[in-house]
């Protein structure tokens, strides 16, 4: 039997993972693994996850890892990061988890311009709880909540993170948004998102946008062409702030 090829800093016993067929986490995951591999830091690294669908990663790193309050695995980043400088420290989340019930947290360790690095990943509704309309979610999609289709004039407009996020920070932020689609480039995002890190220069931000055929009820092609036709016209891909060097759009 030939095994596929996996991060090595990924937990073996736990694969395959629980996320849905077709769902964007795992590909996401993969990024970060490889990335985690290239730059040497397993052994430094703690790996935090939030509630919702981001939650089914609590087991998927050979490193140290912790399940947070939904919401809340900003701060407790942080607070792991200040108390240990030198590690490596590592924030996972969904979009209402970081947009939503955990913006607070969000906005204010990028105005302070924490040094930790926060994945968040955007498959525009609220995935685990049956697909109802998160701050992700776009004007005239269909979602549990919006089975009309969202209506901006009653829920405002559809948050795009990395863009606030970049006008918040210091000079020292790296803030990126990067799509499944592109796989390299959005390994290459999160590589220099830790990056960051290591070179201790501020906080570290990267988006990456996802698939949830399960919620959108799409099938394989479908669900690829809301992503690459839809979100990524919605929400632009490419880096926003880095001081390793000039943005890649």
């Amino acid at each position: 039997m030939v095994l596929p090829a996996t991060p090595k800093s990924w937990y073996l016993p736990t694969k395959p993972h629980k996320f849905c067929p077709g769902c964007g986490h795992g590909i996401v995951l993969k990024a970060l693994g490889e990335a985690i591999d290239e730059l040497g830091i397993q052994d430094k690294t703690v790996f935090g996850c939030d509630i919702g669908c981001s939650l089914l990663s609590w087991n998927f790193f050979a490193c140290d890892s912790i399940q947070t309050h939904h919401g809340r695995t900003t701060p407790v980043m942080v607070g792991i990061k200040r108390a240990r400088p030198e590690l490596i420290t590592i924030g996972y989340m969904g979009d209402g988890g970081g947009y939503s019930i955990g913006s607070q947290h969000l906005l204010n360790a990028a105005v302070r311009n924490e040094k930790i690095t926060v994945i968040l990943v955007n498959n525009t509704n609220y995935g685990m709880t049956g697909g109802q309309m998160a701050p992700t979610t776009l004007p005239g999609q269909k979602t549990e909540t919006t089975p009309y289709g969202r209506d901006p004039e009653i829920t405002g407009y559809p948050t795009k993170g990395p863009e606030f996020v970049a006008a918040l920070t210091s000079d020292g932020a790296y803030v990126a948004r990067g799509t499944v689609s592109k796989y390299k480039q959005l390994k290459r995002f999160i590589k220099n998102a830790l990056q960051n890190q290591i070179e201790g220069n501020g906080f570290s931000f990267v988006e990456a946008l996802s698939t949830c055929p399960t919620n959108w009820r799409t099938n394989a092609q479908q669900t690829w062409s809301f992503l690459e036709d839809e979100m990524e016209k919605y929400f632009p891909v490419g880096e926003f702030k880095s001081p390793l060097g000039k943005g890649e759009k």
